[in-house]
């Protein structure tokens, strides 16, 4: 797998997690620690694709 095949594929991860955070906030009794769960894995992603990316530029 490429590092652009890499990149691709967590951010399919990360929209996936928004879309989670998105529909546990619209419920009636929203769990947060899913939701803070979600929010640092979500976090985490980002962080990778950072990385990532700053490998692939050098």
């Amino acid at each position: 797998m490429s590092l652009q095949d890499r990149i691709e594929s967590l951010k399919v991860r990360h929209a996936a997690l928004e879309s989670a955070i998105a529909e546990e906030t619209r419920r009636p009794f929203p769990n947060e620690v899913q939701i803070g769960d979600l929010k640092r894995q979500k976090l985490k992603i980002k962080d990778e694709i950072n990385r990532i990316d700053g490998v692939a530029s050098h």
